[in-house]
């Protein structure tokens, strides 16, 4: 087996872009393999995955990827670095991982390091210029940016690090790495094709959040994603299988804050400094999700930290299930795999007989008796059957239990 690439992925849904990032990847590391940990049906940013994980599962498979793991709910809409974490630490667990890969503004190593080295240590001179930017009334990742940049002598090359969204995530992953004494080596892969927010496209390639608004205006969207995902598109579009944002659980979460009691608010995650007192008042007093995001949010807390907290409340995740998280390494919860997935899944046995590869959930919470792992994928669980509850057409409870794992020959 000719090394084994690594990669973190929301793929919502899988595109070109994610496509030059996957071939690129190969190419520099003469790798043969691909294992990706991707999100579910709820992602990072606070917002839904446009299609269901399975279907995500399909979309990267077809198109290059061999074995696809779910990262659970939890890391899943996390902080960027609880994100990170959770991913590299089921990528360590594997055994068998050689490299990791990420996309990144910037596209070197060196700087995106240097800036993780700091974070991961820091030192009191970068504690001290953390406190006094927050003490400004700057929201922490705003406030963590500046102090950076000041840490480093004003150095223009390192104060972009942090200043977008690509480079602050490859910087979270180079910290796990740290942190668990990780031998897989990192790779990044320059961004250059289309910002995570753009609207262009450029070269064929568009970003996800362009792609998703395309087709919600109900654009045509085959020559900016892979014939596989454009097929599997379509496929979801016609059986109204398709969840275009947070908006289509509009009601479900201010029904949710609404039911909810101050202290109860308190206790999720991102919540501080008596947030809930003004969540609660725009959720007594607001109909629609973005009339409540807008009362909501401030320069100290930014529209993605809020759509979190939403997810949190939306999902049953408290403070406690996050801290749980961060304290245990996640299962292996295998979503999708093709031929050569197979031998990697082979591979990950023999190296690790004692890891439990998840391939029926119902097995999985009959036989576990870690009480935090179980409650992780109560969560997943809880996670999907709030999800489709979106679909137009046969919303269908209790698809991890039925849900068959994506098996297919196709791959490049």
């Amino acid at each position: 087996m000719n090394g084994i690439l690594g990669i973190v992925s929301e793929y919502n849904p899988f595109h070109n872009g994610h496509l030059h990032h996957l071939e690129v990847s190969k190419q520099l590391t003469n790798t043969d393999f691909t294992v990706a940990v991707m999100s579910g049906n709820f992602v990072q940013r606070g917002d839904t995955s446009i299609v269901d994980k399975w279907t995500k599962a399909e979309m990267a498979i077809k198109s290059g990827v061999d074995l696809v793991i779910e990262l659970p709910t939890v890391y899943a809409i996390s902080s960027a670095e609880n994100f990170a974490d959770g991913a590299v630490k089921i990528l360590n667990s594997l055994g068998v991982v050689d490299y990791i890969s990420f996309g990144s503004e910037i596209g070197e190593i060196s700087p995106l390091n240097d800036v993780a080295s700091i974070l991961y240590r820091e030192p009191k001179e970068f504690q001290s210029l953390i406190l006094a930017q927050l003490k400004s009334g700057l929201s922490y990742p705003k406030a963590r940016e500046i102090a950076l940049s000041q840490f480093f002598g004003n150095s223009k090359k390192y104060s972009e690090v942090l200043n977008n969204p690509n480079n602050i995530l490859a910087v979270e992953y180079l910290k796990a790495l740290k942190r668990h004494r990780s031998q897989i080596k990192p790779l990044t892969i320059k961004r250059d094709y289309s910002d995570y927010n753009s609207t262009k496209v450029k070269n064929g390639i568009a970003s996800a959040t362009a792609i998703r608004e395309m087709i919600k205006n109900k654009k045509n969207v085959h020559y900016v994603v892979p014939y596989e995902t454009y097929e599997l598109l379509d496929e979801c579009i016609q059986n109204g299988n398709v969840i275009p944002d947070l908006s289509v659980f509009e009601k479900e979460i201010i029904y949710t804050l609404r039911k909810l009691t101050l202290s109860e608010i308190a206790n999720l995650p991102d919540v501080s400094e008596g947030l809930e007192n003004k969540i609660k008042m725009a959720a007594n007093s607001c109909n629609t999700l973005p009339e409540l995001v807008e009362n909501i949010k401030s320069k100290r807390y930014t529209q993605t930290r809020i759509q979190r907290i939403l997810l949190y409340a939306l999902l049953n995740i408290s403070q406690k299930d996050i801290n749980a998280s961060k304290r245990v390494t996640p299962y292996i919860r295998v979503l999708g795999f093709n031929k050569h997935g197979k031998r990697i899944i082979s591979a990950i046995a023999a190296a690790n007989p004692k890891l439990k590869i998840i391939v029926s959930v119902k097995k999985f919470m009959e036989d576990c008796n870690n009480s935090t792992l179980r409650n992780m994928m109560s969560k997943d669980i809880f996670a999907t059957n709030v999800y489709s509850l979106g679909f137009k057409k046969n919303p269908v409870a209790n698809l991890d239990y039925t849900h068959k794992v994506v098996e297919t020959e196709k791959g490049l």
